[in-house]
């Protein structure tokens, strides 16, 4: 019965999570939000969200803006921004990049979809089309800038976060072009090198490239306006004490996107810009994950007690696990191991996959791919080692290690799997008719996958499900937590420990690279993009550690939470990242 009552929670986490985002991204129901999809350059099909403030119509149209997210985001990663310019009567298009989301691949095709959106947002007939202004974090900064080399009349100011002129097809800057800009870049920003050749984020007022684009050869002054706003040559520097991914975090960072539209276009109702409620819309997607993760949990639970399904659930074997100085070496190697083969394996991917194929069609997917792949490898080498040497003369077979299952047992554990993460599914599904929202937190994103994600899905799985076997026999098997008698420790603390086991490793080498960057320096290890994609591992090896300890022990085996791991992470990266093969 207590299991009815998690799988009851976990919904009430989902459908309050969900509602609350909801009431805040259409600020009481106020703001109507439309899921769009147009044909762009090439016969690109583009997908968006369109926020539509109240009052706004044919006969009453409003000042339009183009929201455009960076690499390896989608449209919901820039709802901070959208949501508050539309609380402040701009209608707002939230646009997939190519290659993003829901927009056709590949991926930097035509002008990373930018020129497209800024056409499409003044094709409608509820946008003053004079009055077009265009806001972009990252590579949706060179997108916006793309657009306004391609429409140099089509708009009327730009803001970009994190991004700069001049760099990978964007158009150099000029005192006057483009039109009105408004750049704020975080004073730790990752980027700050290859964006406006700087060290620093603090230090890209000397940069002369900046210079060039202000018109001035003394140090950009922050905060300071340079040019006029009536002939469109408006400058204004922004900088705030965070980093390149924690714009879409910071209330300074979408604050100054707002006083820049406010100060560079006409209309709006003129809401201050520190009043500010898209802090809520996160913390209700936050929770309704939360919620996804606990039903999911529960539903698994109570789908074993099923007749069908009987025959999956074992007792707990014995444990036959590592003693002695051996176990701390072993748990010294499961932390240490994946973060010293991060940034090796995940370039090494590059270069023996050069470029994006039918099967592995998007490069930072097959870059974890290899980095699971070889961990996988090393973990089972090490295991074998172990076991062959030292544990099987102990009396340990592959029963303790949780792998008895017949072929036709275990085909019903993956049965069992696939309509856990079903259930999880449909979850989303539901929240996303009813509220318009997926599950997420800054970085993590839960989204529904389109039909070419689910077919790049199917390839990139049978890697995922070798990677969280080999994880799931070392973990419950080999370094499972047991006390002095042999007793398996409660469940909260098992899990404790498996996610201290995964994600230790990751915030040592995030706190190695963030703790000089935050006092003035660099990263020591270089590698930004890659840094910055380690952060989502923190969030999702925590759901893996509960996912894989609690299946096991409720089974007595690691298939069931191998396999909802594997589905489960290679649903949430696939779906999240840039599709870089052209189908």
């Amino acid at each position: 019965m207590k299991r009815h009552y998690v799988l009851v929670l976990g919904l009430l986490l989902v459908f309050f999570g969900g509602l609350l985002a909801w009431w805040v991204q259409t600020d009481g129901g106020q703001i109507e939000i439309k899921d769009v999809r147009f044909v762009g350059t090439n016969g690109t099909l583009m997908s968006a969200l369109l926020y539509i403030p109240p009052g706004v119509s044919n006969e009453n149209r409003a000042p339009g803006i183009v929201a455009i997210h960076g690499y390896i985001n989608s449209r919901e990663t820039q709802a901070g921004y959208a949501i508050e310019f539309a609380r402040r009567g701009y209608v707002v298009l939230a646009l997939d990049q190519t290659g993003h989301g829901y927009s056709d691949p590949p991926a930097f095709a035509n002008g990373f979809g930018g020129p497209d959106g800024l056409a499409y947002l003044r094709s409608l007939d509820i946008v003053d089309p004079e009055n077009i202004g265009l806001e972009g974090h990252s590579m949706g900064g060179w997108a916006s800038l793309i657009a306004t080399a391609v429409y140099p009349d089509g708009y009327r100011s730009i803001m970009v976060q994190g991004s700069s002129t001049g760099t990978f097809g964007a158009p150099e800057g000029t005192p006057e072009v483009p039109r009105n800009f408004g750049l704020l870049f975080a004073a730790f920003d990752e980027f700050s090198a290859l964006m406006w050749g700087s060290e620093t984020g603090a230090g890209i007022v000397n940069t002369e490239k900046l210079q060039a684009v202000f018109g001035t050869t003394e140090p950009v002054e922050i905060g300071r306006l340079y040019g006029s706003i009536e002939d469109g040559t408006g400058r204004m520097l922004f900088q705030n004490a965070t980093t390149h991914p924690a714009n879409h975090l910071n209330s300074e960072a979408i604050g100054d996107a707002v006083r820049w539209m406010q100060m560079t276009l006409v209309g709006g109702n003129g809401l201050d810009a520190n009043n500010q409620v898209w802090q809520w819309n996160e913390i209700g997607r936050l929770i309704a994950l939360i919620g996804m993760v606990v039903s999911m949990l529960a539903f698994g639970s109570i789908l074993f007690d099923a007749p069908f399904f009987t025959a999956i659930v074992k007792p707990m074997p014995e444990a036959k696990v590592m003693q002695g100085i051996p176990r701390y070496v072993g748990y010294a190697l499961a932390i240490f191991i994946p973060v010293l083969t991060y940034f090796w394996l995940q370039n090494l991917a590059g270069d023996v996959i050069t470029a994006a194929t039918p099967l592995f069609a998007q490069n930072i997917t097959t870059g974890i791919m290899f980095w699971a792949v070889g961990n996988g490898l090393i973990t089972l080498v090490l295991f074998l080692i172990w076991h062959f040497t030292s544990n099987r003369a102990q009396g340990a077979t592959i029963a303790n290690y949780g792998l008895s299952l017949s072929w036709v047992d275990m085909l019903k554990a993956a049965l069992a799997a696939i309509l856990i993460v079903l259930f999880g599914y449909l979850l989303l599904a539901v929240s996303d008719l009813l509220f318009k929202t997926d599950f997420r937190f800054w970085v993590v994103a839960v989204k529904l996958m389109g039909s070419l994600h689910f077919r790049i899905f199917l390839g990139y799985l049978p890697f995922f499900v070798f990677f969280f076997l080999v994880l799931g026999i070392s973990l419950n098997g080999q370094l499972r937590l047991v006390s002095a008698e042999g007793k398996s420790a409660p469940f909260w603390l098992s899990a404790l420990s498996n996610t201290g086991l995964l994600v230790l490793g990751i915030i040592a080498m995030l706190l190695l690279q963030y703790i000089p960057l935050m006092t003035g320096g660099t990263l020591p290890l270089a590698e930004p993009l890659l840094t910055i994609v380690a952060f989502q591992f923190v969030p999702l090896l925590t759901i893996v550690a509960l996912f894989t300890t609690y299946f096991f022990r409720r089974t007595g085996t690691v298939y069931v939470g191998a396999f909802v791991c594997a589905m489960v992470i290679t649903w949430i990266i696939v779906a999240g990242q840039a599709t870089h093969f052209a189908f």
